[in-house]
């Protein structure tokens, strides 16, 4: 049976009908978890938690890969659109599961937060832990109830079916790259591919692959899309890269230290570490991967990196990314007003403090 949905006036700001799309659709779903059972309510806490925060980017890449093929607004592809911040969710709580971070929008991460509702249990931290995964896995089959829930026809629907499976398996292949390449030597190029599968697709090219195909996109125009998406998917995680260790965690709503703690493969330590002396790929390697990196190996970590010139050069890679996917939709026979969106989003998504 379709879930129900709530319809908004277009005029409304398409982040605010997205996030009134998705907060209906987490209550009726978590009211019928908790109907199972009333001891799923911290999993039902944090699926509203996990659903609650974000700029809906994706939502808006859906949003306009529709609009470019000169559809008209249409409050059952918001609900569509909707779809693809839930598997953001999904992706986010997995993510902060396998990294072992400590916080996200300024709040303890699924899997520490449900380590409360195991206390006194045996094993609770690794019951919290299953918890958070579960957690993650319902929010990714949330996303497929609700795009094909949405409204749109049947016949639309079916032109976005085989994209969903790309969506997910090149998702999960770039967090598997990350993981399979924590520790290794540093590597610019590996790590611009773990970049590309494990955020430039889900966050830029597949939403608007798929609002582009929902709304009969040529080949053309796709291939449009993903000049644009691409470089902008890239500068979009190498903004956030640098925001992991230089940003402001008051505004980030994350621990600076996590991506030094994980070790994670950025291209920013790659660039820091091709360019670091002897004695700093000593202090490097002492550091990354060490949950003792806290306030003092921190800042020899962005020393080190100063001193190297790797923020500049990747601030330099993100405004070349910009711009190329800037002028790929600019140069585009696109109907009126996309393009205009389009090179919003590249701003928005790459000119930002958290």
């Amino acid at each position: 049976m379709a879930t129900a949905t709530v319809d908004v006036e277009p005029g409304t700001n398409l982040k605010q009908r997205v996030d009134l799309v998705l907060g209906e659709f987490v209550e009726t779903e978590t009211g019928h978890l908790l109907a199972i059972d009333e001891d799923l309510r911290p999993v039902a806490d944090q699926l509203r938690i996990a659903t609650a925060h974000g700029k809906r980017l994706r939502a808006a890449f859906c949003y306009w890969g529709w609009r470019a093929t000169g559809q008209p607004d249409s409050a059952a592809l918001v609900r569509a659109a909707a779809a693809m911040e839930l598997v953001h969710a999904a992706a986010v709580v997995h993510d902060d599961l396998i990294d072992n971070s400590r916080l996200r929008h300024g709040l303890p991460t699924a899997h520490l937060a449900l380590r409360d509702a195991m206390a006194g249990r045996p094993r609770p931290d690794g019951a919290a832990r299953s918890l958070a995964m579960l957690t993650g896995d319902l929010l990714m089959s949330w996303a497929g109830q609700l795009f094909t829930d949405s409204g749109l026809p049947a016949a639309y629907l079916a032109r976005a079916r085989l994209l969903w499976p790309v969506l997910a398996r090149e998702l999960v292949a770039g967090e598997c790259l990350e993981i399979l390449r924590t520790g290794a030597r540093p590597d610019v190029d590996a790590s611009l591919e773990v970049i590309r599968y494990k955020t430039a697709k889900y966050t830029v090219e597949h939403p608007l692959h798929i609002g582009g195909v929902l709304g009969g996109a040529s080949a053309e125009l796709r291939e449009c899309f993903t000049a644009y998406a691409l470089p902008l998917g890239e500068a979009f995680q190498l903004r956030d890269d640098l925001l992991g260790v230089f940003g402001d965690p008051d505004r980030t709503g994350k621990a600076n230290t996590d991506d030094i703690a994980a070790a994670r493969p950025t291209v920013l330590v790659a660039l820091a570490w091709h360019a670091a002396t002897g004695a700093e790929r000593r202090d490097l390697r002492r550091l990354l991967g060490s949950r003792r990196a806290e306030a003092e190996g921190l800042e020899r970590v962005r020393t080190i990196m100063r001193r190297t010139g790797a923020p500049a050069r990747v601030e330099r890679m993100v405004a070349d990314r910009v711009g190329t996917a800037v002028d790929v939709v600019r140069r585009a026979p696109l109907p009126g007003g996309t393009a205009e969106a389009l090179v919003e989003l590249a701003h928005t998504a790459t000119v930002r403090q958290s």
